[in-house]
């Protein structure tokens, strides 16, 4: 297969980069919006606040993302950069703030709303330069040249283009990856696995896209490995980095379609999805791509003394099974009181994201329920 490979935004990763902002967000003018989730700790935001002034920069910030925030809230954020001139905006926050302020840097030029975006109908001739932030890890959609977000008139979840050059740069301090840690810290990590997983079997794989999964998948098998709620926060952020960008030359699966999915309608996380997801998904994975499930299972250490590859990949399972019983991660989602006929037309909707025809397994109307029947 040919490669086209082009990284434009410029990363910044390590502990307490944060710092840096300034002299990266000075490149784009001396006016910047702040789109944070409405959770962060407000110290943070205070901080980034005083890193721009102290580099001469003027910071306008909105705080008022929360996880339950439909994606027109986007239409907010482009107001108040308009009124006060903005040059950049920063997405200072988890998916769903890097989501809302991604929309809002398309939008503010172009004078479109959010349901311009979601019908396809964008325009990308201009756009303000985006610098992401993240403090919940990247997801399987930030370096592609699209992404997902929950149409707030259905709540059924849209796929939206993204200009090739709207990234200006990432900055990934693992220190600010707070949610990473508590009660949903391994979920995150198995969310990671799941999107670097079907990316690393997707039909558009290639040897380079190999050489990033192959690593980030290990980075997160070492700390699966572990066994332990405390997640190396440094180890974590590689293996998401390496994911994304391993992603954005492949492509994601079905299962990262799916979770984006329940996410969009049902009161559920998406790490939760994810995780539930694993399993299911990693079974139609062993009858396509054996050869690459049973390297995985090497990752996990679970290939024992397996006679040939196809025992091998079947160890994948175990593995997983094990790791997620070590975090008391349940692969279900029975406790939300979600039946399977809500989930139908959620399912369809998933199915029929361009990306999933990646798939190396024929994602049919039968395989998606058979999946779903096994998480409820």
């Amino acid at each position: 297969m040919d490669i086209s490979f082009k990284f434009d935004p410029e990363l910044i990763m390590g502990a307490d980069t944060l710092s840096l902002a300034g002299t990266i967000c000075g490149r784009y003018g001396d006016r910047i919006m702040i789109a944070a989730g409405h959770d962060l700790d407000p110290q943070l935001i205070k901080r980034l606040k005083d890193i721009l002034e102290d580099a001469r920069i003027e910071a306008i910030v909105f705080d008022g993302i929360e996880e339950q925030s439909g994606v027109d809230m986007a239409e907010n954020i482009v107001e108040l950069c308009r009124a006060g001139h903005c040059a950049a905006i920063i997405g200072f926050g988890g998916n769903k703030t890097q989501i809302i302020a991604r929309m809002a840097a398309i939008m503010a030029p172009m004078r479109i709303s959010s349901y311009d975006l979601l019908d396809g109908r964008g325009f990308y001739e201009k756009f303000l330069p985006f610098i992401a932030i993240p403090t919940a890890g990247l997801d399987a959609f930030s370096f592609t040249g699209y992404f997902l977000a929950a149409d707030p008139r259905d709540r059924f979840v849209k796929l939206i283009r993204s200009p090739g050059k709207l990234y200006a740069a990432v900055i990934v301090d693992s220190n600010l990856y707070q949610s990473i840690r508590g009660g949903e810290a391994a979920a995150s990590v198995f969310e990671g696995f799941s999107a670097a997983l079907e990316a690393y079997c997707s039909s558009n794989a290639s040897f380079l896209s190999d050489a990033l999964l192959e690593r980030s998948l290990n980075f997160y098998a070492q700390i699966l490995k572990k066994g332990s709620n405390e997640i190396d926060l440094d180890t974590f952020a590689q293996a998401g980095f390496l994911a994304s960008l391993g992603t954005s030359v492949s492509s994601p699966g079905v299962g990262a379609a799916l979770s984006f999915a329940i996410n969009a309608r049902f009161p559920v996380s998406k790490h939760l999805c994810s995780s539930a997801l694993l399993p299911s998904i990693t079974e139609k994975l062993i009858a396509s791509r054996p050869e690459k499930l049973a390297r995985v299972a090497s990752f996990l250490g679970n290939t024992g003394g397996a006679a040939s590859t196809a025992d091998a990949a079947n160890s994948a399972i175990t593995g997983i099974r094990a790791c997620m019983e070590s975090f008391n991660v349940q692969p279900s989602l029975k406790d939300f009181g979600i039946s399977l006929d809500r989930l139908a037309a959620v399912a369809e909707a998933a199915r029929n994201l361009e990306f999933v025809a990646a798939s190396p397994w024929t994602v049919s109307e039968e395989a998606v329920f058979d999946i779903l029947k096994g998480i409820i």
